[in-house]
């Protein structure tokens, strides 16, 4: 039984340790020895922007205000805000930019985003569809950094980089660290071969290669994309493309939304689980270690405590017992002193890996109990 025990410590330490250091090293490494550009030249197709907009008051005119300042020719530039089930004063607002240009797509009845999406394709005239988060704001050269990537005939999609403002709450600080280090994954897995997914606060897509989703689909901007590099398209990572987001403004609220990102990926591994196929060669591989492994760290975690557990009789084992407990000891602290508003800059890393990862199980546990819908509350 020992070595049933001993072979699952140490096949759970390999997955976490892989999926947090040994990936992210292994795929720089790899796209600075073995790149693969694509062509980008300077473009100007036309473009529609989707904003799916429910009760989102407190910042559509902002973001009106942001999408109609950018750095691109209003002769080629279309704007769509789907209000579907908003009852604040969403839709009276966008009626207000009517006159400069801004469509509004509005029935009472709320179904979700990728509803909303699926309902805006049809009545958008641009070449590439360019979709964004009312709560986002973008650079004004980022449309064009944007676009020009499609010059590659390959490239069907292209993410943008997303960044979070700077503020003391440990949430934020937690998301924009998160964010730098998914960046440069993202940039890495692009410049390898492909994008491991697209970034639903801002990207882009080729109109006549958007599919419609199906509506129950959490995560949306995720397995749209993949589905394209199912199909052999390439999915690009471009990281002049910068749009800002504030974030959640409490640990609650940023549990609620990465419980729900985590949900959605769990959804994900059934509905892309082709992906895995030994066809799909080295983006299945970059798939499963960027995104399959992340999703299921959390449970090698537990089990890598549980094995050592069993294990404590032999030295090493008890001191790799010892490691974790330690660890998870620093991350309880870190979230004490946070309640108590105490600030520790060492004490709230472990915190945010833990808390992240947490929210990954309770992802799972919605997922199972099918209590996470395609609706999606605002973080608060």
């Amino acid at each position: 039984m020992s070595i049933l025990w001993q072979g699952l410590f140490w096949l759970s330490a390999l997955a976490v340790t892989w999926t947090y250091l040994g990936y992210p090293l292994f795929i720089r490494w790899l796209a600075r020895r073995r790149p693969r550009p694509h062509l980008q030249a300077p473009l100007e197709p036309t473009i529609t922007f989707i904003i799916p907009a429910l009760n989102e008051e407190a910042v559509i005119t902002a973001k009106l205000e942001n999408l109609l300042s950018l750095d691109y020719s209003p002769a080629l530039r279309e704007i769509i805000v789907i209000a579907d089930g908003s009852t604040d004063r969403t839709v009276e607002l966008v009626q207000a930019y009517a006159e400069r240009g801004i469509q509004l797509l509005f029935q009472p009845e709320r179904r979700g985003k990728i509803a909303a999406m699926n309902r805006a394709v049809p009545a958008a005239q641009g070449e590439i569809l360019i979709f964004s988060d009312a709560n986002t704001f973008m650079e004004p050269g980022s449309v064009r950094a944007l676009v020009r990537n499609f010059a590659d005939p390959q490239v069907a999609c292209v993410s943008g980089e997303k960044r979070i403002r700077p503020a003391a709450q440990l949430q934020a600080e937690g998301e924009s660290a998160y964010w730098r280090y998914e960046s440069a994954l993202k940039r890495a897995d692009s410049q390898v071969s492909t994008a491991i997914g697209a970034l639903g606060e801002f990207f882009a897509i080729r109109r006549t290669l958007y599919r419609p989703l199906a509506e129950d689909s959490i995560i949306e901007d995720f397995v749209l994309s993949m589905q394209l590099v199912m199909e052999g398209w390439r999915v690009v990572y471009e990281p002049a493309a910068i749009t800002w987001e504030t974030a959640s403004p409490t640990l609650r609220g940023e549990w609620r939304r990465r419980t729900r990102m985590a949900a959605g990926g769990f959804q994900a591994l059934g509905r892309l689980r082709g992906l895995l196929l030994p066809r799909y060669g080295l983006v299945g591989f970059q798939y499963f270690s960027h995104k399959v492994l992340r999703w299921l760290a959390p449970l090698f975690m537990l089990l890598a405590l549980g094995t050592a557990t069993a294990l404590t009789r032999w030295p090493f084992y008890r001191l790799c017992w010892w490691g974790q407990v330690g660890f998870y000891a620093l991350a309880g602290l870190g979230g004490l002193l946070e309640i108590l508003g105490v600030r520790s800059k060492w004490l709230r890393l472990p915190f945010y890996f833990c808390f992240t990862n947490a929210t990954a199980l309770g992802g799972l546990v919605r997922y199972l109990s099918r209590k996470q819908t395609v609706l999606w509350t605002r973080a608060r």
